[in-house]
């Protein structure tokens, strides 16, 4: 009998060591998987110092940030406002995939998004302690609280707000710029920032996936004196705007960008003498945002991290300030859709330059790819991986935005081709003219480049969910100008 159960304790023993060993080696890959740090800014556009989008723009600590990797020139968001563009990130799936194509509705209205698991979701399960703060998600409905793990909150949003209107622009109240409030510790954003400093001075035993997520430069422009103080209003210089550039746009591109929506007319801004004023306050607030930025890179730098984090820096959206003689996003143009892409982070090389036309929803992919994840076939995007082992690597694909059903831009490297949804189009050859002034969609030797860019409009689209916002209004409108 004791030579049988003696060679039983030795097998039972051995097992468990095994078991042992398999659990360690489980703990063990976990917390050597590398962090992931978002930093998501709100209606920010290429008036960045890397990309040079206008002259003056002060951003030391996004332009160092870009130089520890590399910052994608083309990148493009999946819909010029808020709410989709944001729903498109967190799900990888493109608006006429899910409905979401507005500033409502909740992504828990559209069946096919929740289908889908949110990013922040995927990372918990994924053994990733996951917290954020300010504005991940869109604003409405409580997404951040829904979706976001151990979410700190947004420290007042869009706020202070003064008590009357600085400006006498008559119409929503958040469209309003000038100098206030008095200190920066009263911004949201700073306390967004001080909350991500105390995170990572704290040791994080397991991964970690953090959002932090700013408001400004997004309406209303409000910072306080000092950074106006650094764009002196005699000094300001405005976007080079050419007189008839609305002349080879059609009616509907001209329309869908226009009716019902609550941001200045340029008429109004000119007879106001406005402007100078608005590309001032659009520029204060990048400033006062990048050194936001700059304290939570400092506190990241500080912490004990080593080289095990993938830093990602994004806007939701592009911005007009009197380009196309517009303001705000909602335009399918490059002032509308293209964003600030940087990705940082282990063996990524440092100040590089990607000019492929990459998209916001390549971002899910492109983390579980680097964390090592297994992909998630339900996800539209790409990972962005051979562009950030090589910026020279062959790329297949072009970006797609869009803005409502049957308005589409897509983008490639050297062209931006819109269509909207009474079959009109536009293209622009982006090196020779990156201010979009000379539509060539009659020129007859692209037409083939043309016919290959259509391709890419997709020909099953979602309907619109939701209803009300000024996209649901806008487009509304313009498909009822059509019909006429």
């Amino acid at each position: 009998m004791k030579k049988i159960i003696f060679p039983l304790i030795i097998i039972l023993f051995v097992c468990f060591w095994q078991i042992d060993q398999s659990y360690l080696f489980v703990i063990k890959k976990s917390s050597n998987k590398p962090n992931i740090l978002l930093i998501a800014v709100d209606d920010l556009n290429d008036w960045i110092g890397v990309l040079g989008g206008h002259p003056q723009a002060k951003t030391p600590n996004i332009d160092r940030l870009a130089a520890r990797g590399i910052i994608f020139s083309n990148a493009q968001c999946q819909s010029p406002v808020c709410n989709p563009s944001r729903a498109s990130l967190m799900t990888s799936l493109y608006p006429s995939t899910s409905g979401i194509y507005f500033l409502n509705p909740d992504l828990k209205k559209s069946p096919i998004a929740l289908q889908n698991k949110l990013m922040p979701q995927r990372f918990k399960e994924e053994g990733y302690k996951v917290f954020g703060a300010g504005k991940i998600f869109h604003n409405n409905g409580g997404q951040n609280e829904s979706y976001i793990p151990n979410y700190a909150g947004n420290f007042g949003g869009f706020g202070p707000m003064p008590n009357e209107k600085i400006t006498d622009y008559p119409g929503h109240s958040l469209w309003d710029w000038g100098a206030y409030p008095e200190n920066d510790e009263d911004m949201p954003d700073y306390q967004i920032a001080d909350w991500a400093e105390k995170i990572l001075a704290k040791k994080q035993e397991e991964p970690f996936w953090m959002g932090v997520g700013f408001y400004r430069p997004h309406v209303p422009q409000f910072a306080p004196q000092k950074w106006f103080d650094m764009y002196p209003i005699e000094t300001i210089q405005l976007p080079k705007v050419k007189s008839d550039d609305l002349s080879d746009i059609p009616s509907y591109g001209i329309n869908i960008t226009r009716l019902n929506h609550v941001s200045p007319l340029h008429e109004w801004v000119k007879e106001n003498d406005q402007w100078k004023s608005i590309v001032q306050s659009y520029l204060a607030c990048v400033s006062f945002v990048d050194a936001q930025i700059g304290r939570v890179l400092n506190a990241y730098d500080k912490g004990d991290y080593g080289n095990n984090t993938y830093i990602v820096l994004f806007s939701d959206h592009g911005f007009h300030l009197g380009e196309k003689e517009r303001y705000a996003k909602r335009s399918l143009w490059s002032d509308g859709t293209r964003v600030p892409l940087i990705i940082v982070g282990p063996k990524i090389p440092e100040g590089k330059v990607c000019d492929n036309p990459v998209q916001l929803l390549d971002i899910y992919p492109t983390l579980l790819e680097l964390t090592n994840s297994e992909a998630d076939p339900m996800l539209e995007g790409n990972s962005l991986v051979p562009l950030l082992k090589n910026v020279k690597s062959k790329w297949p694909y072009m970006a797609r935005t869009s803005f409502g059903p049957g308005n589409y831009a897509i983008v490639s490297e050297e062209y931006r081709f819109i269509q909207y949804n009474d079959g009109t189009e536009e293209i622009y050859q982006i090196e020779n003219d990156p201010n979009e002034w000379d539509n060539l969609i009659n020129d007859p030797n692209l037409k083939e480049v043309i016919a290959k860019h259509r391709i890419e409009i997709p020909v099953n689209r979602h309907e619109i969910l939701g209803k009300g916002s000024t996209g649901h209004k806008s487009y509304s409108a313009s498909e009822k100008n059509k019909i006429q």
